[in-house]
């Protein structure tokens, strides 16, 4: 069983800065989980802020120590924790919901076409090797308004009208990570599978922009290093790395 250190607080800058403050963590720990009730300086991905109403939401980071896994495949990480709260989410919300849960490339959860996680993922790197990672998460669970000027939000209680117990999310999100990282760093192929299977649009012809403008593709696959291969509606093969390509959300 994997030992586990808790940092509990109910408001800190940023759970992800904190951990990475602890400059490799306590060595008698297989991980560390940093949780808050607010963040003040709660961020996402490329700096991007997030909106988090106190208490209402699930805001936690946590430090591995990823073993057998090289730089060129740190995109299991990525995997390992969208699986882990894709597959919390579904648990959560039940059946009547589930199917519309998905990972939009590279890790936001989503629900239809509406945001409901954020993952920044921030690894140490020595040599081929990864020292450590902090991941960290804002999953939006019983907030209803929301006021900022992210596009699409949503939280779990705004798709089923019920509120959740954020500690009992966090704990299922915890374990189902630590499980997917075991399989990723036996480099057990199912966890890639898994993945590609809840790929948000993974089928059929959707509209995406890049530096040069607007086309029609479809999605192809992940390359191992987390690109994302697509083949145009004209026939092009093309791969882009994170953020040099972006989903149209609105497709009307």
């Amino acid at each position: 069983m994997s030992r586990i250190k808790w940092h509990k607080s109910d408001s800190i800058g940023s759970t992800n800065t904190y951990l990475r403050e602890l400059n490799g963590g306590d060595p008698a720990y297989d991980y560390e989980v940093a949780v808050a009730s607010f963040q003040t300086a709660g961020r996402g991905q490329k700096g991007n802020t997030w909106e988090s109403e106190a208490g209402k939401n699930l805001l936690f980071s946590i430090l591995a120590h990823p073993k057998n896994i090289k730089v060129q495949e740190q995109f299991y990480i990525s995997e390992a924790i969208a699986l882990a709260v894709s597959d919390s989410v579904i648990n959560a919300i039940g059946p009547k919901y589930a199917e519309k849960v998905s990972v939009k490339w590279s890790n936001d959860i989503y629900w239809s076409d509406f945001k409901m996680a954020g993952i920044l993922i921030e690894n140490t790197l020595q040599g081929s090797s990864i020292l450590d990672t902090v991941v960290g998460v804002g999953l939006d669970v019983n907030q209803e308004v929301f006021v900022s000027d992210a596009p699409n939000p949503i939280s779990l209680k705004n798709i089923t009208g019920r509120d959740f117990d954020i500690d009992t999310l966090l704990n299922d999100i915890i374990d189902r990570f630590i499980g997917y990282m075991e399989k990723s760093e036996s480099q057990h192929p199912e966890v890639d599978q898994l993945y590609r299977n809840r790929l948000y649009r993974r089928e059929g012809i959707h509209r995406f922009r890049d530096g040069k403008g607007e086309f029609k593709a479809s999605i192809e696959g992940i390359r191992p290093d987390g690109c994302l291969m697509l083949l145009t509606d004209n026939g092009q093969h093309r791969v882009y790395e994170f953020k040099q390509v972006q989903f149209i959300l609105n497709e009307k």
